[in-house]
């Protein structure tokens, strides 16, 4: 995390990086070892899968694909870059401080990386569910070890 102040337009980029050239967005080539859960929105177009694979405890890849406006198409990738590598405790922690963050709730900044973009979220309602859309089908297959494969 910068030691400076992350100003809106700072924030945007991040997001429309991400949009842009997503890192993530992806099927899984060979399904062996993953896990997939499925989650979309009734207010817009967001309908994606999400893909994790775990190794040694640790998430060793995740992925997602499908349709998703800038805001899911964004978080969900950063979630992609801030899970690989991670045990499920430390990914928990991880989006416990992001979604105290879009609830206006204390969070800590410095292990949200990019994902602080969206610190701004709570004040759009509507965009609180696209932003956390894929942490939810994530956080699902973390807690979950039978997830359709």
């Amino acid at each position: 995390m910068p030691s400076f102040e992350l100003n809106p337009m700072m924030l945007r980029e991040i997001i429309i990086d991400h949009y842009n050239a997503p890192r993530h967005k992806k099927t899984p080539e060979i399904a062996d070892g993953f896990v997939k859960n499925h989650s979309e929105s009734v207010n817009c177009i967001d309908n994606i899968d999400v893909f994790l694979k775990m190794k040694d405890g640790k998430v060793e890849d995740a992925m997602w694909e499908g349709t998703a406006c800038a805001i899911s198409t964004a978080s969900t990738d950063i979630l992609c870059d801030l899970l690989i590598g991670r045990t499920p405790e430390e990914a928990d922690k991880i989006m416990e401080n992001y979604f105290n963050m879009i609830s206006e709730k204390e969070y800590d900044p410095e292990i949200l990386d990019e994902a602080v973009a969206f610190m701004n979220t709570y004040r759009q309602p509507a965009r609180i569910h696209c932003a956390t859309i894929g942490w939810d089908a994530f956080k699902e297959l973390l807690h979950h070890e039978e997830g359709e494969k």
